[in-house]
């Protein structure tokens, strides 16, 4: 006869290794709390790296909770809640003391509108993710959290490149466009769905190896530059939905 005391604690172990996602999760929150407050120091290039480093980050707890095969719902949510405050909410409060104080009102309206959005497009992804048929499998509909951060803060990738402040009121106006870009319907790239031929993949790989090489080596250029490519896809995607439309 079986002890049901037993199975009951048997019930209750978990491997260790199996909370490594949710642990790359906080992990990821630290960095975008601690952004903030080097943000208040006056230290910008420290907090866009560490906003850098969150969606960095974030891009790999739920690659490894796959690999691991130890999704959860509370792991989702709690993703899902890193997510808001690393890319709705530091984004715009760096933005906000790096550049925005010249314009405070209608500085601090394009943080409140960017954090609303990003958490309206956190909402759809979380209720699209819960379908039977995921709708973003190959693309994404808007930009994604992370990627709106990173495209949010281009404005000060590009004082570094070309050492000239944009004014407040265009900062603020980049931002509520970013905003936009993500609760927009528009079609964004999705990483999951590209393929590669199998003799191409050295290449790639090599491609891979020289982005980081040169976003350790020249931060600013390496993220203006992939913050234009990015567009310029997005941009792509579009006139072609528009050429098959026609």
């Amino acid at each position: 006869m079986s002890d049901p005391l037993a199975e009951d604690r048997d019930e209750q172990q978990l491997l260790i290794l199996k909370l490594l996602p949710n642990l790359v999760s906080i992990l990821a929150l630290c960095a975008g709390l601690t952004a903030i407050r080097f943000g208040v120091a006056g230290n910008i290039p420290i907090a866009v790296f560490l906003v850098a480093l969150a969606a960095a980050l974030d891009g790999l707890d739920g690659r490894l909770a796959r690999m691991l095969k130890s999704e959860s719902a509370i792991g989702a949510e709690l993703d899902s809640l890193c997510d808001f405050v690393n890319f709705g909410v530091v984004p715009g409060l760096v933005l906000y003391l790096w550049g925005l104080r010249a314009e405070i009102n209608m500085g601090w309206i394009a943080v409140l509108i960017y954090a609303v959005c990003c958490m309206l497009r956190l909402a759809r992804f979380n209720v699209g993710s819960r379908k039977a048929e995921p709708a973003e499998r190959t693309v994404f509909i808007g930009v994604p959290s992370p990627a709106g951060a990173m495209l949010a803060l281009l404005p000060i990738y590009l004082s570094h490149v070309i050492d000239y402040r944009l004014p407040a009121l265009v900062v603020a106006a980049w931002m509520v466009g970013i905003g936009a870009l993500m609760i927009s319907r528009v079609r964004t790239p999705s990483l999951k769905g590209m393929t590669v031929a199998a003799s191409l993949a050295p290449f790639v790989l090599v491609g891979a190896v020289a982005v980081i090489a040169a976003l350790i080596t020249y931060p600013w250029v390496t993220m203006l530059s992939l913050s234009l490519v990015y567009l310029s896809a997005i941009l792509g995607l579009a006139l072609r939905g528009l050429a098959r439309a026609r």
